[in-house]
């Protein structure tokens, strides 16, 4: 298990593209994720917390890689897609 503290964003990145099995897909959420937290699990903005900035007090309390799930299923059913995410982040400024 790695510790909460422990900042690895290479090893996130990685951690996606195992998820998702996808480089396309990968790609895209790795630029999201870099323009929300820089991979920083640790980040918080107002009530937005972690890598996925996702608007849960739980990210704040779980590592890196549990975020990364959790924000994968976030786009996967609110946009249908890691690409559809970023591209509503790049339009909106938001996701």
């Amino acid at each position: 298990s790695v510790a909460k503290d422990n900042y690895k964003p290479m090893h996130y990145k990685q951690y996606i593209l195992i998820k998702l099995q996808d480089f396309t897909e990968a790609y895209c959420l790795v630029e999201l994720y870099t323009a929300e937290s820089r991979f920083n699990p640790k980040a918080r903005n107002g009530s937005h917390y972690g890598i996925p900035q996702g608007k849960s007090k739980w990210l704040a309390t779980v590592d890196g890689y549990k975020q990364v799930e959790w924000g994968i299923k976030y786009n996967n059913n609110r946009y249908g897609s890691m690409c559809k995410a970023l591209e509503h982040y790049k339009i909106k400024g938001w996701h």
